[in-house]
């Protein structure tokens, strides 16, 4: 990969099974800009369902892992592969984070 950028991003999440449902899209679309297509997302939009998948996989390891802890479940393979996915999601999330901020020191850096 030569640099993580937004569009690599969004690669990697498609291919992370990261998708909302169709629903919710063309909701968030109809809501941000009345004129916008249906399924058209602005960046701002794109970031806040990627923020709310990556708690969503927070929340399922973390309830997979207190399940395993108290004995409701023994399959620690489907816990361990779940936490390392929200591991993975939320480690991207961190680097979205920090390129988006890269971004908006190197606008502020320059001269008009």
């Amino acid at each position: 990969m030569d640099g993580f950028t937004i569009s690599n991003s969004n690669r990697f999440l498609e291919s992370g099974n990261l998708n909302l449902n169709k629903a919710s899209q063309a909701e968030t679309a109809r809501v941000s800009s009345p004129s916008a297509v249906p399924g058209d997302k602005s960046f701002a939009d794109t970031l806040k369902s990627a923020i709310s998948e990556v708690n969503q996989m927070q929340q399922i390891s973390n309830k997979k892992i207190q399940e395993l802890s108290v004995g409701k479940t023994d399959n620690v393979a489907d816990v361990m592969i779940t936490a390392e996915k929200a591991d993975i999601a939320m480690r991207v999330m961190v680097q979205v984070r920090n390129k988006v901020i890269d971004a908006y020191n190197e606008i502020m850096r320059m001269q008009l």
